[in-house]
């Protein structure tokens, strides 16, 4: 009998799969960017860099842990596993990838947002000579 009940427990959770993963959807394209389209990157802190696509299109890069050489780097990388699209709120083993002293350091990236307008850096003021 409780092989019974663990089998129907288990086809109804299969039969369900499906169903959940249609009731999530695909992605909203505009909550993503292709990693390839990073034009310029600006670390905020030890924790946080922004990447930035277009001068209206800059997106927030938390990691799960402080890295001190972030700031100083002339280069950074980002290791998304396989993945193009980085999307708000659906990280998957995304990492940051940082050259240190010894190799690469990497640094897990926990959660990307897109900067709203009133966050956005403000424009560089041109001089006029």
């Amino acid at each position: 009998m409780r092989t019974l009940i663990c089998s129907a427990t288990l086809l109804s959770l299969l039969a369900a799969g499906p169903a959940m993963a249609a009731a999530k959807g695909k992605p909203d394209r505009s909550a993503c960017f292709h990693v390839s389209s990073i034009n310029g990157w600006t670390p905020v802190d030890d924790q946080t860099v922004d990447v930035s696509i277009s001068a209206k299109n800059v997106w927030r890069l938390t990691l799960f842990a402080p890295s001190p050489n972030i700031d100083w780097t002339l280069r950074i990388g980002i290791d998304t596993r396989g993945q193009s699209w980085l999307c708000s709120g659906q990280i998957v083993g995304a990492q940051i990838v940082v050259p240190g002293d010894i190799g690469m350091r990497r640094y897990p990236i926990t959660e990307v947002r897109k900067l709203t307008p009133e966050e956005l850096p403000a424009p560089k003021s041109k001089k006029k000579s």
